[in-house]
């Protein structure tokens, strides 16, 4: 039978994607749509290529996590990392929304007594709950990646998406999320 702890775990993991689902969105809005496609240099990553291996990435993990390997034969993971396909902010849009619904309704369906069931990544078995910690783990790093280009792009234009330099004060004593 499944505990209390476990069953906040999935909540505070839950409301974590979501979060960071609503920082991308966010920081994307920013920004003209060509600022997605921009790159600061050679090998480095656009906004379209976090999208594209995000999206693939949470589409292969977390769709039939318990019945198939997570690195689905489907999956071409280099093919994440080449600046084509997706040539319009609704089509890239769309790939981020697909990958984050098969993510988050994962999430949804899981139940305490899930997280120390086996799944498959790799050929490697591990329990849900590594599986989930290491998406936990792989989404703010490229998340991070979409705000930080956003945010160089979008310049003076930018609205913080937390508590502005030299805001804290007032922030304080108010609680967190």
């Amino acid at each position: 039978m499944a505990d209390s702890v476990s069953e906040a775990y999935l909540d505070s993991i839950r409301r974590r994607f979501r979060n960071y689902k609503e920082l991308g969105e966010r920081a994307m809005a920013q920004v003209e749509d060509e600022d997605l496609y921009w790159l600061s240099v050679h090998e480095s990553n656009s906004v379209r290529l976090n999208v594209k291996h995000l999206s693939g990435n949470m589409r292969s993990r977390w769709t039939d996590v318990f019945t198939t390997d997570g690195e689905k034969p489907d999956r071409n993971r280099d093919d994440e990392f080449v600046e084509a396909g997706f040539e319009t902010r609704e089509e890239l849009m769309a790939h981020w929304e697909a990958g984050w619904a098969c993510l988050l309704d994962a999430m949804d369906s899981f139940e305490p007594d899930d997280l120390l069931k086996l799944v498959t990544i790799r050929g490697q078995q591990i329990p849900l709950m590594d599986a989930i910690n290491r998406q936990a783990m792989h989404v703010p790093y490229h998340v991070g990646q979409i705000v930080h280009i956003c945010r160089e792009r979008a310049g003076d234009r930018w609205q913080s998406l937390s508590i502005a330099r030299g805001e804290s004060g007032q922030y304080k004593s108010k609680p967190t999320d």
